[in-house]
């Protein structure tokens, strides 16, 4: 397969409009695969164009039926991720007659109920909302000829393997599995040996190996806020870093990037992670895929398998605890074989992941100088900051217990004791040393 002459008009004429040349390694290597009914497992980086390599062998078989049941299944991980696998099979099948849904969580199911009662051709998922749907049944999955598990590897991580376990039983026995990862798992390997019937393996690149396009440099850095001055510097040449996408490791991180970078770039930035709102991460995505901001800051999870073109920069603000995900992160620029660029900032603390990661890739980041004019800043962000530990002395913190208490004043310490009849009827009858002594007190009144 050295072109795309061989498909069919149809769908030729939108790959022509789409700009594709030439079929990526892990296209060429999986379509006769696929179209010979084989499971499959593809093992590739991302960037290298796996949503196309299963999509176009599903396109070329495709015919035209009016069944209500989808007979294609597609999961991925996120929300972002459905919306974009709509979206390339709506342009890779503009001049065919394919139905294509995408059901995720976060929105109204009832709308989706309605929307899958229409019947569809190709469904695109996530686990958790597909399984919902199943189990009220709105949807049923007894037609499906072929599933597809996308980013598999991030499912696993998401803590989706209960639904996916019982989204396996519910399909029909006879059907092709198909699963690409970029990595490959314990977890992804169970799922393997589970449910899939003498698979053909395609390994491309093994996870560690660097995407050859794309330049990586590193910066030593003091902390998170010289970070954060450097990052500022940086994306004042507009020209170089024309579209650039930060990634940071917590939600709370990006929060804050985002609030002191705003200062200076308010209408070029925007930023997802999975506290915000399904319409304000879809806006974000958007705006930041047609050009209106350049400045895209994201989590791991959350950018993981976006497909947006022409990204001139991916900037790492911290190093990844797991060098897997440098990869993954990395391979948001320089996609479809283009040139890219990453640069990585790391502090005293992050030296050893930093190490952890140039051993997975067997190479050595190149280190650059800060540019003249960096504040340093002697600043702390929280999570910088020296956490105040220390034995639990139990001795001591009963002391300070006992301390806290005081001997009541003489005019506190009074109890009451009734009114002065009371006291006289007390002291002339006073208390039997046992309830109901009578004898006792009849010896008293003598």
């Amino acid at each position: 397969m050295n072109s795309f002459e061989f498909l069919p008009k149809s769908l030729k004429h939108a790959i022509d409009d789409l700009g594709f040349k030439e079929p990526t390694p892990i296209q060429r290597n999986a379509n006769s695969v696929i179209l010979a009914g084989k499971d499959v497992v593809g093992i590739a980086q991302t960037g290298t164009g796996k949503t196309f390599a299963y999509m176009l062998p599903i396109l070329q078989q495709f015919k035209f039926s009016e069944q209500k049941h989808p007979k294609y299944l597609i999961l991925v991980p996120t929300r972002e991720l459905v919306l974009q696998v709509v979206d390339q099979i709506n342009a890779f099948s503009k001049y065919m007659t394919v139905r294509t849904i995408g059901v995720y969580g976060g929105t109204n199911i009832n709308t989706q109920k309605l929307k899958v009662a229409e019947g569809c051709d190709i469904l695109v998922a996530t686990p958790g909302r597909l399984y919902d749907l199943v189990v009220s049944r709105a949807l049923q999955l007894k037609e499906v000829k072929k599933l597809i598990i996308d980013e598999v590897d991030v499912m696993m991580d998401l803590g989706f393997r209960f639904q996916l376990n019982n989204i396996f039983d519910l399909l029909p026995n006879k059907r092709q599995n198909i699963m690409f990862s970029a990595t490959m798992t314990d977890d992804v390997s169970i799922i393997i040996d589970d449910f899939f019937t003498k698979p053909e393996k395609i390994s491309i690149a093994v996870s560690g190996t660097p995407l050859e396009n794309i330049i990586q440099e590193s910066y030593s850095v003091k902390n998170f806020y010289t970070k954060l001055n450097l990052l500022k510097h940086l994306l004042r040449d507009k020209e170089t870093y024309e579209k650039v996408l930060v990634f940071v490791s917590s939600k709370k991180n990006a929060d804050l990037i985002f609030e002191e970078i705003s200062e200076q770039y308010l209408n070029e930035s925007c930023i997802i992670h999975s506290n915000k709102s399904q319409n304000y991460r879809i806006r974000s995505i958007t705006q930041f895929e047609e050009g209106e901001n350049r400045i895209l800051i994201a989590t791991d999870i959350m950018a993981r398998g976006l497909d947006i073109e022409n990204i001139s920069h991916v900037i790492n603000f911290d190093v990844p605890s797991f060098p897997e995900n440098y990869m993954h992160r990395i391979g948001r620029t320089g996609r479809a074989e283009k040139k890219g660029n990453s640069i990585l900032m790391f502090t005293e603390n992050e030296i050893a992941y930093k190490n952890a990661i140039e051993d997975l890739m067997s190479i050595k980041i190149k280190k650059q100088k800060l540019p003249s004019g960096i504040v340093i800043s002697n600043e702390l962000a929280p999570d910088e900051k020296p956490r105040i530990t220390g034995h639990y002395n139990a001795g001591s913190k009963i002391k300070e217990l006992n301390q806290a208490f005081h001997k009541k004043s003489e005019k506190n310490s009074k109890t009451n004791q009734g009114g002065s009849y009371r006291r006289k009827l007390a002291i002339k009858y006073k208390k039997p040393k046992t309830r109901g002594d009578k004898n006792f007190n009849r010896r008293k009144k003598k």
